[in-house]
């Protein structure tokens, strides 16, 4: 097409060549002098002639390419418009799916707004066997709703609660009940002062330690706000996992079992401080049977707990759990060593308690999460002296008067803290 469209130019051209080469005679022209000009009329018609073709030519040529490239570019702007709408309309539609899933998460979520807990039948009626206890505050998984009742999921118990007694779908409620962690990821994770890489090193965690999550203002420049045992540090986000923690349903089994153990511990208590008194009394002393209730609820399907403890025990605790924070104590201000376990040369927080215990012949893991699962639960509102105190990432021993002993951290080493609740309290163990 290209060499069709010069064709005309090239024959024109050669037409005006010959035309000036067989038109114009050959004359000889002698030098011209200062007062006799030399014209050149001839030459200067063939070239304003050429001149003229060739603007028309491209003018001409010009018009019949531009609507032709027009034509392309608009419709590759046209093209290139809808790719992006296309990609636009996508991402909006991916993250309305998201929002979608996150809102459905929370929908299917309730919590217990009782006095203390709410029963969990077989069926949805009152009459129905008890199956467990959604205590205040604990989580739940919906499954269908029958009426006015719920067919919930929570721990190791499926069962059904009445309406009344719950919230359910309430994001803002279910976040505000459960405690936000960061899980460490990495072999050794730095807790820094502030959210940069070049900010002081405040402390060292292990991998698989659980950090309470202070703020995540800062998730998105790549860092989370965390507590420590002195106040609060920064994570690199890329080394945490973070989660959210929640409390969940007791089933009749767990309870049973939990109250059995109260009730031993309790009569032994009671043996134990009547053979002491006996033994004062140069055994005069009447000796009096232990005497003790049990809790199992009540037959309405909400009520209050009622701990399987005898009325001599009370809240200042057992001889042997005093016995621990005093044996605990003859080490206050030895060091913190991270993986250590000795309370002289130092120990870590879970160490530190490890070998407490240890000296009562009392075996427990060196980890501050698995020791969240010995001996037996208790309310924080309850503790004594000698519980262990488990926070996000942290375990302590409670001393009574609202405090707690514990390695704390490089900089403190094995330390009195007060209030007992300076962190979120995740859990109260009981041993003696």
């Amino acid at each position: 097409m290209a060499k069709m469209a010069n064709k005309p130019f090239k024959i024109v051209t050669c037409c005006l060549a010959g035309a000036l080469l067989t038109a114009v005679p050959v004359y000889h022209v002698p030098a011209a002098t200062a007062k006799e000009p030399v014209s050149s009329t001839p030459m200067a018609g063939v070239s304003l002639a050429l001149n003229t073709y060739l603007e028309n030519y491209i003018e001409n040529k010009e018009a019949s390419i531009e609507p032709s490239q027009t034509k392309n570019v608009k419709a590759a702007n046209k093209k290139d418009g809808a790719a992006q709408n296309k990609k636009a309309a996508a991402q909006k539609k991916e993250t309305a799916k998201k929002d979608e899933k996150k809102q459905a998460k929370y929908d299917n979520m309730a919590v217990a707004q009782v006095d203390d807990y709410v029963n969990i039948r077989k069926k949805p009626d009152e009459n129905a066997k008890l199956l467990g206890k959604l205590h205040s505050n604990s989580v739940a998984e919906v499954l269908n709703k029958k009426g006015g009742w719920y067919k919930i999921k929570s721990g190791s118990v499926t069962g059904y609660v009445k309406g009344d007694y719950i919230v359910v779908g309430d994001e803002k409620l279910v976040k505000s009940v459960g405690t936000e962690v960061a899980t460490v990821n990495t072999t050794t994770l730095k807790v820094r002062s502030k959210a940069s890489k070049k900010a002081d090193v405040l402390t060292l965690v292990p991998s698989g330690e659980e950090l309470a999550v202070a703020s995540m203002k800062e998730y998105k420049n790549g860092w989370v706000k965390v507590d420590i045992e002195d106040g609060k540090g920064y994570v690199s986000a890329d080394y945490v996992d973070i989660t959210r923690q929640y409390n969940y349903a007791e089933s009749r089994e767990e309870e049973e079992a939990r109250l059995a153990i109260e009730q031993a511990k309790a009569e032994a208590e009671e043996a134990a401080r009547q053979a002491q008194e006996a033994d004062n009394n140069g055994g005069n002393a009447s000796q009096q049977p232990a005497s003790s209730t049990t809790g199992t609820g009540t037959a309405s399907d909400t009520g209050s707990s009622q701990p399987g403890t005898s009325d001599t025990s009370t809240s200042t605790g057992s001889s042997t759990g005093q016995a621990v924070v005093n044996y605990a104590s003859q080490f206050l201000g030895n060091p913190y060593v991270w993986g250590g376990t000795s309370l002289t040369n130092g120990a870590d927080c879970s160490g530190f308690v490890l070998s407490v215990y240890a000296h009562f012949g009392v075996s427990m893991p060196h980890s501050s999460d698995a020791q969240q699962g010995v001996g037996y639960g208790v309310s924080s509102d309850s503790m004594q002296p000698g519980d262990i105190v488990c926070y996000a990432g942290h375990v302590a021993i409670y001393a009574g008067n609202n405090t707690v002993i514990h390695a704390s951290n490089p900089a403190s080493g094995i330390k009195y803290t007060s209030p007992a609740n300076y962190r979120p309290i995740v859990a109260v163990r009981r041993v003696f």
